[in-house]
This record gives C-alpha cells, sequence and structure tokens, in this order.
C-alpha cells in the first residue's frame, strides 16, 4: 500500500495528529544539529523578545492619534500574531542540510527536541501572558480591549501547551490535503 494513501486523513477532520517521523527522519534528527530552533538557547534570546515588544509600542505611540489603549493592544496583537507565524505556522527548516528532518513540524516542537517544560519553553509561554497582563493593565481593563487581547492571548498560548503537541488544524493550514 501507497504511504502517502495510508497517511491521508479523512476529508471531514478539522483537527489531525502528525503522525511520528519515520526512523530515518529520526535518526537525521540526532546526527545533525537544529539551526533552526537553537538560536532559541543562545545567549542574548530571551532578550530580543523584550526589545521587540519596546520597538513595537514606540512605532504604535508615534502613530497620531492613536491612545495609549489602542497602542498597547496593536502591540499586543502584533507580537503575538508574529509569535503565532514563527512558532507555530511554519513549518520544517530555511536550511537544506538536514535532509527534510523536519519538515513535518513547527518551530515550537523543534525547540529542545520537543521536550516540554524546558526553560526555553517555559519563558516563551510566559512572554505572551506577561504581555497580555500588561496590556490589560494599560488599556485600564476595558471589556472590549481585555476581549481583544485575551483572543490573541489564547491564539498564541493554547498551540503552545503538550495536550496539543503535532496537532493540526486543517482549516487554518492550506497544505493538508499533501499529507
Amino acid at each position: 500500500m501507497d504511504t502517502k494513501a495510508a497517511r491521508r486523513r479523512r476529508s471531514s477532520s478539522l483537527m489531525y495528529t502528525e503522525p511520528p517521523e519515520s526512523l530515518e527522519h529520526i535518526s537525521d534528527q540526532a546526527a545533525l544539529p537544529n539551526l533552526n530552533s537553537e538560536w532559541v538557547n543562545a545567549k542574548g534570546a530571551w532578550a530580543i523578545h523584550f526589545v521587540l515588544i519596546a520597538l513595537l509600542k514606540i512605532i504604535f505611540d508615534i502613530i497620531p492619534n492613536i491612545s495609549q489603549e489602542t497602542s498597547w493592544t496593536l502591540t499586543n496583537i502584533s507580537y503575538m500574531a508574529g509569535s503565532f507565524l514563527m512558532f507555530h505556522w511554519v513549518r520544517g527548516v530555511p536550511f537544506e542540510f538536514n535532509a527534510g528532518a523536519y519538515d513535518n513540524l513547527n518551530m515550537w516542537e523543534q525547540i529542545d527536541s520537543g521536550d516540554q517544560y524546558t526553560p526555553a519553553k517555559k519563558f516563551l509561554l510566559s512572554v505572551p501572558i506577561i504581555l497580555f497582563l500588561v496590556s490589560t493593565h494599560y488599556t485600564h481593563y476595558d471589556i472590549t480591549y481585555f476581549m481583544i487581547n485575551f483572543m490573541a492571548t489564547l491564539a498564541v498560548v493554547v498551540p503552545k501547551l503538550p495536550a496539543l503537541h503535532r496537532m493540526r488544524i486543517a482549516l487554518f493550514n492550506p497544505d493538508v490535503e499533501d499529507r
């Protein structure tokens, strides 16, 4: 039986689990370093998140006629959108040295070889939560801003949970028919 046909998911399923790697992919992952995700543990990598948040806040403060509440909400949404895109949407590695060993994994699943609750993953989970709390405080707990910030934060925090490791939502992934 063709392996592609065996891996095809039901067309009516909105969520599916990415199948485990083959023995060949596992050996490729063990043999070669993953430069795509190793930077997360590098010196200064954690500080860049706060620098990006500060730059986003400055950019939104420069725009005329934008209130502080809107500025904080736009900062939160922008950071969350970038974080979701970087860690959860894009799959694979942009380098061609690993023979496709990580093609089915997003960056979150590649960090620390997929181990949960490592210091890097704890940090990357806490930054969106802290930004949500700060933005909620500076929007003076307005219900509209709160809901916008809360939904943006949920969109980034929920995919990081261990229960959703290797889970995909077909609604948002246009290339699931290839799987």
